[in-house]
């Protein structure tokens, strides 16, 4: 099935900033290049500011051109999620995807749903991130259950995902298929070191690890940097890149830099890094470690595969499902002296090489094309 269907993606997307809108914003010009009818109805306001960590929920980039994006939900507002339901259900799209990430946005997306499906017409599919969140919080399950209720099927870009699912399926199982992440090629090519370290003004004698993304407890740069303390890795010319902004109290990781006296060592970005910049920061890196302490997937992981780079991945919830240990990177548990490891054995063992050059053939099982077909098999059920 492809082609002259109308589709229509809930989501976050320009003025949006961050992972969400560049995957919403990528799905749909996959569907717009196979020649449907695709637009996004973006968020007049996602999140309120007290609940947002970050500095600016909003981009300093350029708007798309090639997207139709209609601002209107408003994630707080049940006056607005009755206004745009019934603005959509008398749309009546073959289709609408809803990336699902957090059960704080199950009323709004739930409710909007519901109104659409009244005109026993439109499917509703949604990708799901994660249906239980990492920072838990009172009444989760009970929004994440009205969620499920309020939609037809769903992709599970993890198996671990898939399995937390099941749990929500009351008196049926609802359609579910898996397909992983697809690859966030959106980044422009990849450039040499020697041109990105430049670009970032980076010292050319050393070698560089990335840490790459928002930064959150649970994605456990704390045992990142205390790897990086590891005395072993001082007779290496190696620096750490932290690039990524602050989404909790960014005190503890500044007080493990004094402790360890690694300010020399770790150069900290702590600003939002736009599209634009994001190909300097992977390409002048030899390696990207995702220290996670708890997780189902990571877009941070398709970007690397995009630059072909090695990777260091913790074995929690589904990140191993994508990193084949030994061969694309090592998957280590989430443990400072196994990451540490980890680091050592990359560089005595030389397996940059060898694993950006098996990086760049295991990418191509995580195709956009193959997202839209498996939600087009769902479609059929």
């Amino acid at each position: 099935m492809a082609g002259n269907r109308k589709v229509i993606l809930i989501g976050s997307a320009y003025p949006l900033r961050g992972g969400l809108a560049t995957f919403n914003e990528r799905l749909i010009r996959e569907y717009l290049k196979r020649g449907d009818d695709a637009s996004v109805y973006t968020f007049s306001l996602q999140y309120p500011g007290f609940l947002f960590p970050g500095k600016t929920q909003y981009s300093t980039e350029s708007a798309p051109d090639d997207i139709p994006i209609r601002i209107r939900v408003n994630s707080i507002n049940p006056l607005n999620w009755i206004k745009v339901g019934n603005e959509i259900r008398k749309i009546k799209p073959d289709l609408v995807i809803v990336k699902f990430w957090m059960p704080f946005m199950a009323p709004c997306f739930g409710t909007i749903c519901r109104i659409i499906k009244r005109n026993n017409y439109t499917k509703i599919i949604s990708v799901i991130d994660n249906i239980i969140p990492h920072e838990k919080r009172p009444g989760d399950r009970i929004l994440a259950q009205y969620w499920v209720n309020s939609a037809d099927g769903f992709i599970a870009m993890s198996r671990s995902v898939m399995d937390d699912l099941k749990t929500f399926f009351i008196s049926k199982n609802k359609p579910t298929l898996f397909c992983a992440h697809p690859l966030y090629d959106n980044f422009g090519d990849p450039v040499s070191k020697e041109v990105a370290k430049q670009r970032l003004n980076l010292d050319p004698r050393f070698h560089y690890i990335l840490f790459f993304g928002f930064i959150r407890d649970y994605k456990g740069l704390d045992l990142l940097l205390k790897a990086f303390a590891d005395e072993r890795l001082m007779a290496y010319p190696l620096k750490l890149l932290v690039a990524g902004e602050f989404y909790c109290d960014p005190k503890p990781y500044m007080d493990l830099l004094d402790q360890h006296g690694l300010k020399e060592r770790v150069i900290m970005s702590n600003d939002f890094i736009p599209d634009s910049e994001v190909v300097n920061y992977f390409c002048s890196a030899d390696l990207v470690v995702q220290p996670y302490k708890s997780a189902t997937q990571s877009g941070v992981t398709q970007i690397a595969y995009h630059f072909n780079k090695p990777m260091i991945i913790t074995d929690v919830g589904g990140l191993a499902e994508f990193v084949p240990d030994g061969k694309v990177g090592y998957v280590v548990h989430a443990d400072p002296q196994q990451i540490a490891n980890a680091i050592i054995r990359f560089y005595d063992e030389k397996r940059e090489k060898g694993f950006s050059e098996n990086a760049s053939r295991e990418k191509l099982k995580y195709s956009w094309a193959k997202m839209v077909d498996t939600i087009d098999e769902l479609m059929s059920w």
